[in-house]
């Protein structure tokens, strides 16, 4: 076990966390790896290629201007979203930019940021390569960094996990098996037995607090999207659903049975209209699929009378538990295996988690979590003009309604199911590697060439 599930839920800024966080993340450390080596003042120039889905879709996904705010020393945990786009004007304007803000290199985005659509690299799809040069235009520096799914990236030659090592835990698994059995020995329920295992590396009350920063920080964008009105930028021209909805929903009304799922509609399309907007979110596992765990998360709030900040605590750390199994032991990359790593994952994680909020057993909560991914298996990634928008977010409010099922559809049960989540998860990761490249995050096929952009 190498992942914490704060390596699952990372703050960050919209509208993707491959395509945005990752490389913002990747810039920063080569220019923080230039600073190291004490060479940033030799730096004249610099070019940065991105391959496969980043050079096909990085636009759309706002890789380029990632690229730019992290070589300025941006994190996307902390840069202020209403300040970029002033930013970004300031280094176009100029021709140049600040490496890290503290050493002034010439800039040209049209000449020095290049994206090779028909190439990729051999460790993963989302590939960038940064190279500094000096006056004479020879090589001070090159690196390449792969953006892998969440916002985690990696150096090429480091190993999958090797950013990821964690101190020994006092339950370590593997698989959904080895969780359910440790779980059972230890007497514990996953949400306690993944509480202990973080209280490894910091203490419980930092484990407690980050969970709730991340569920403030996700409710926070969930109101932004509710109330924030017009266009998303990019120019498919999609309207802001989300605000006409939640106010139809607050006005008094007839008693309407299946409300329920108007309101995990509207939860989760506010926070994938404040992703596409480029607003502050939480990728859960990412930012295409972001809607999902909070939007079911504020169903357990909303409708759930038992309700509480326990409860909440319950639901991220077993939903953090499934997510780690998909990093773990498939993907979490649409540009790797599909939208069925990112809002199938999502739906499982939300599923599972709900049935640890409402103090299922482990075996329900690995049953509802199998479930989830189940009905997602062969999900494509596939959006319109490279936007996370089209089919994105539809995708998370029918995501969130799916995990709510199937969290009740377990929780009907004892347990016992014919296939169980680790072949979920198998199924999941072969389905994505047998998937033509043209559907996965390239917008090379599907919706993005069948349907007609705005």
């Amino acid at each position: 076990m190498k992942t914490s599930i704060f390596d699952l839920f990372r703050i960050g800024i919209g509208p993707s966390s491959s395509h945005t966080v990752g490389p913002m993340r990747a810039a920063r450390e080569f220019g923080f790896a230039l600073h190291q080596s004490g060479r940033i003042e030799e730096t004249r120039s610099l070019t940065v290629d991105l391959y496969g889905s980043l050079a096909l879709t990085g636009r759309g996904h706002h890789t380029d201007k990632a690229i730019l705010l992290g070589l300025s020393g941006e994190q996307p945990d902390s840069v202020d979203p209403d300040s970029i786009g002033r930013r970004l004007d300031e280094i176009r304007a100029t021709g140049a930019l600040s490496l890290l803000g503290r050493h002034a290199v010439p800039f040209d985005e049209r000449r020095d940021l290049r994206f090779h659509g028909g190439a990729t690299l051999p460790g993963h799809p989302n590939a960038m390569r940064f190279t500094a040069l000096d006056g004479f235009g020879g090589a001070i520096a090159s690196e390449v960094f792969y953006s892998i799914g969440g916002g985690a990236i990696r150096r090429e030659g480091e190993s999958c996990h090797q950013r990821e090592r964690l101190p020994g835990l006092p339950h370590p698994f593997s698989n959904a098996a080895e969780l359910v059995e440790v779980s059972e020995h230890a007497g514990l329920p996953i949400w306690a037995l993944v509480l202990a295992n973080e209280a490894a590396i910091r203490s419980e009350d930092q484990v407690r607090a980050g969970v709730l920063r991340i569920w403030q920080t996700m409710q926070e964008c969930m109101g932004r999207g509710l109330t924030a009105s017009g266009s998303l930028p990019g120019g498919l021209n999609v309207r802001r659903r989300a605000p006409e909805i939640y106010a139809r929903l607050a006005r008094p009304g007839a008693p309407d049975p299946l409300e329920f799922i108007d309101w995990l509609n509207v939860f989760a399309m506010a926070v994938n209209e404040e992703n596409a907007a480029g607003g502050r979110v939480v990728t859960a596992p990412t930012n295409g699929a972001a809607g999902i765990v909070p939007a079911v998360a504020q169903y357990y709030r909303r409708f759930i009378p038992d309700s509480s900040e326990e409860g909440i605590l319950r639901y991220f750390l077993t939903a953090g538990a499934i997510g780690i199994l998909y990093k773990e032991n498939a993907s979490i990359s649409g540009a790797e295996v599909g939208c069925q790593g990112e809002v199938g994952v999502a739906c499982s994680m939300a599923a599972g988690g709900l049935v640890g909020a409402l103090e299922g057993g482990n075996a329900q909560v690995e049953h509802a979590a199998e479930i989830a991914m189940e009905h997602h298996l062969g999900m494509t990634c596939d959006p319109i003009a490279g936007l996370v928008q089209i089919p994105c977010i539809e995708r998370n409010a029918m995501g969130a309604v799916k995990a709510v099922n199937a969290c009740r559809l377990a929780m009907q049960e004892d347990g016992e199911h014919k296939v169980s989540l680790d072949q979920v998860i198998r199924t999941m990761y072969v389905t994505g590697l047998d998937m033509q490249s043209r559907y996965k995050e390239t917008s090379l096929a599907g919706l993005a060439v069948n349907a007609v952009e705005c």
